[in-house]
């Protein structure tokens, strides 16, 4: 008993000890979680919206051979128009200014709208180039009443909680001068809702998972082409990125779970009273860097 009682202090310091320890490498854990919480919140990112970098493909998915449907593609010779000088100058100035006149319009007549024009316009964005030819997109043409207006509910339902508690004072100060809110009256008005999912993966005959390369930055190019042939064709957009809506679209719309809904566009003409904010754009020199 005695030999027991000279151990005690002993034994409650190695207690201590071993407590200190312990607390002190939850603590130095939470700390570390802490800091990389605070540097990877980025609130105005929609979660639903990831490359397909963080979709990797499982072991059993992976085909080590190319993942196409012929083994080698044909090549064929190629035609290309070639203009003079002149010519070369007149026509990119002509395009230039055609696009100059491209302006996010959010006040967007309901006039029908040929829907040949859409179609058009929708062949033109698949020319777009894409990652080993994966063609990685999707686009959804929405007419239907009901449906324009379920997504301008699902929107706007989300658009009020971002401008109010996820994009946080910054955002929406900057968005104040453009007198933007929460409110899509567009959704409704304009005779076509384009909605331009990325493909984050494809699927082989066999079912197995293809990959599609550099899918989003390939989705991209493809709406910019998609911008630049409804300024052609006459018709107006504004560019809208519904921040965490992507899930609940796809869902109203059926789309598979491989999809990703990248961007929105309301499709038609201005409205006779539309207005748009009076913005200039950088010129050449401080956008161009010649080396």
């Amino acid at each position: 008993m005695a030999l027991f009682s000279s151990f005690t202090p002993v034994f409650i310091a190695i207690i201590c000890v071993l407590i200190g320890v312990i607390l002190k490498k939850t603590n130095g854990e939470k700390e570390k979680s802490d800091i990389k919480s605070k540097l990877t919140s980025r609130p105005w990112v929609d979660e639903d919206l990831k490359d397909g970098t963080d979709h990797p493909l499982e072991e059993e998915d992976v085909d080590e051979e190319w993942q196409g449907l012929e083994e080698n593609v044909a090549h064929v010779p190629f035609t290309a128009e070639r203009y003079s000088e002149a010519e070369m100058v007149k026509r990119s100035q002509t395009f230039y200014e055609l696009l100059n006149k491209r302006r996010s319009v959010r006040f967007l007549s309901d006039e029908p709208v040929p829907r040949e024009v859409i179609n058009n316009v929708i062949r033109t964005a698949g020319t777009s180039p894409s990652g080993a030819h994966t063609e990685p997109w999707t686009f959804v043409v929405v007419q239907d009443p009901y449906l324009k207006h379920k997504i301008r509910e699902i929107v706007e339902e989300e658009e009020e909680i971002n401008y109010k508690k996820r994009m946080g004072d910054r955002w929406v100060n900057d968005l104040k001068r453009l007198r933007t809110n929460w409110i899509k009256e567009y959704l409704d008005t304009a005779p076509y809702l384009i909605l331009i999912f990325k493909q984050v993966y494809g699927r082989l005959p066999n079912g197995k998972k293809k990959t599609h390369y550099y899918n989003e930055i390939s989705v991209s190019i493809a709406c910019g082409i998609l911008l630049a042939a409804l300024q052609n064709a006459g018709l107006y957009t504004v560019t809208s990125t519904p921040l965490n809506c992507g899930p609940q679209l796809r869902v109203l719309l059926q789309r598979p779970a491989n999809e990703k809904l990248l961007l929105l566009l309301p499709v038609g003409y201005p409205k006779k009273d539309a207005t748009v904010p009076a913005l200039t754009r950088k010129p050449l020199e401080d956008i161009m860097v010649v080396m």
